[in-house]
């Protein structure tokens, strides 16, 4: 598929919440999307939203070592993959969501911090292209 024609799908994951961000191939521009409950949900918006590719964060600690929650993480990864039937790429998440709180402002934004630190890590990985 050509590259301008994707649309990408950022992820910051979480226990409780699941942040979202959409992007498109040829505006290379991240933007705050939704937030879901659950991974049901998420396959949902990713069928609807026609997702090309997944950008996944996956959490690390600053010491580069993966955090004790990697087993509900892995246990997500493997779901979503059975899920759907799209390409996900892993990206390092840290500082991710500090970096939320620093564009979120006051609360009067209408994109949470979930949606926020999503789209961070999908402009993260579309930066590298």
């Amino acid at each position: 598929m050509d590259k301008k024609f994707m649309k990408y799908l950022g992820i910051d994951w979480g226990e409780k919440r699941i942040g979202l961000a959409l992007a498109d191939g040829e505006t290379k521009l991240a933007t705050p999307f939704k937030t879901v409950a659950d991974i049901d949900e998420l396959a949902a918006a990713i069928k609807a939203e026609e997702i090309s590719l997944v950008v996944l964060g996956k959490p690390y600690q600053i010491s580069d070592t993966e955090l004790p929650i990697s087993k509900q993480f892995e246990d997500f990864f493997r779901e979503l993959k059975s899920k759907i039937n799209i390409p996900i790429e892993l990206i390092d998440e840290r500082l991710s969501s500090k970096a939320a709180d620093a564009l979120i402002g006051d609360k009067k934004t209408k994109a949470n911090r979930d949606e926020i630190a999503a789209m961070i890590i999908l402009q993260s990985y579309l930066d590298k292209l």
